[in-house]
């Protein structure tokens, strides 16, 4: 998801103010303690940066959390909410590097790059980021190096066009709105493009800078046939206002995951961001608990993907889900 460049993360970083009170924190404690032994066993004090809040990255968290619950594992959780504003996660990232915590997590890129701008001796954990190299994360994904390792969104776009097919035969045209500054995004948009032309199908894409925007970005995608909605948290959370659009315009809205499918997307093939986040969580546990080193722990990536679809979305945006997708899929 979202990326700026580390460049930029760094001036950022240098001019920021310590955080005194961060808008929608969901801190569960004001002070940090390090591991300890309780009547109930292990305890540890974990750190969590999300980006923003919408279905995909609050199931990721929830995922996360419900991994050290099914382990029986105590722990202290300190979560803060950047509210889409990548200053305030540099901010958080800031106040965390000052807490005793045992291990880290950031939720989407831009809150990765913040936190991995100053925590440095930590491990620290990501998830819901697509491209962990491009986003200078990690070195590779097979050998991290460092203190930072996780978990990947990368979607499988070769697959959504497939279905894009199924439930618009004849595609031509796909349309696509993005954040610019979302570099994560750029990668997925390259990818689509890459799978559309040797089936003859056109992709057009808009950038935006705001969720103001989208209305009119996807005004100026003329006569698409569809729409394809990448890992973009600037969309993804703005998302109503892009469905209304398509709605008023019967164009077919496809989703890279099932967040947006429930914001009115016609249908996905799918990460359970739930599934990522526990995925994540168990590599948290083999850090804390089994000695694993973040710097040769590979980047994992999801191992299943689901048809999730809305039925209702479908007949708004004039799309027949063909019987067989209906019988492999999850509803909404």
């Amino acid at each position: 998801m979202k990326q700026i460049s580390l460049k930029a993360l760094a001036v950022i970083t240098a001019s920021a103010l310590a955080l005194t009170a961060c808008s929608s924190s969901e801190s569960s404690s004001d002070s940090a303690a390090g591991k300890s032994e309780g009547a109930a066993g292990e305890s540890y004090s974990i750190g969590i940066n999300q980006l923003v809040q919408h279905p995909a990255l609050d199931a990721a968290a929830e995922g996360f959390k419900e991994a050290f619950e099914q382990a029986g594992v105590d722990v202290e959780w300190d979560e803060q909410n950047a509210n889409g504003e990548q200053g305030t996660a540099v901010q958080i990232a800031q106040q965390m590097a000052g807490q005793k915590h045992d291990l880290m997590l950031a939720i989407a890129t831009p809150a990765g790059q913040a936190m991995a701008q100053v925590i440095k001796d930590t491990p620290l954990l990501f998830t819901a980021v697509t491209d962990p190299v491009a986003a200078q994360l990690v070195a590779s994904n097979e050998k991290p190096g460092g203190n930072i390792t996780g978990t990947s969104d990368i979607a499988p776009i070769d697959k959504q066009v497939e279905l894009l097919q199924k439930l618009v035969p004849g595609v031509q045209s796909i349309g696509v709105v993005y954040a610019s500054g979302e570099v994560n995004s750029q990668v997925q948009v390259d990818e689509l493009k890459k799978v559309a032309k040797p089936l003859g199908i056109e992709v057009k894409a808009q950038t935006v800078t705001s969720v103001t925007e989208i209305p009119q970005a996807v005004a100026a995608l003329g006569d698409v046939d569809s729409i394809y909605v990448p890992t973009d948290n600037m969309v993804v959370s703005g998302i109503a206002s892009l469905v209304k659009v398509a709605n008023e315009k019967k164009i077919p809205v496809i989703g890279a995951e099932s967040g947006t499918v429930e914001g009115g997307a016609v249908a996905t093939l799918g990460i359970d961001y739930k599934a990522l986040g526990h995925q994540t969580g168990e590599m948290a546990l083999k850090i804390l608990q089994e000695g694993a080193d973040p710097a040769t722990l590979p980047v994992e990536t999801a191992d299943s993907f689901t048809y999730v679809v809305n039925e209702e979305a479908a007949k708004a945006q004039g799309v027949e889900i063909p019987a067989e997708i209906l019988e492999q899929a999850e509803t909404v």
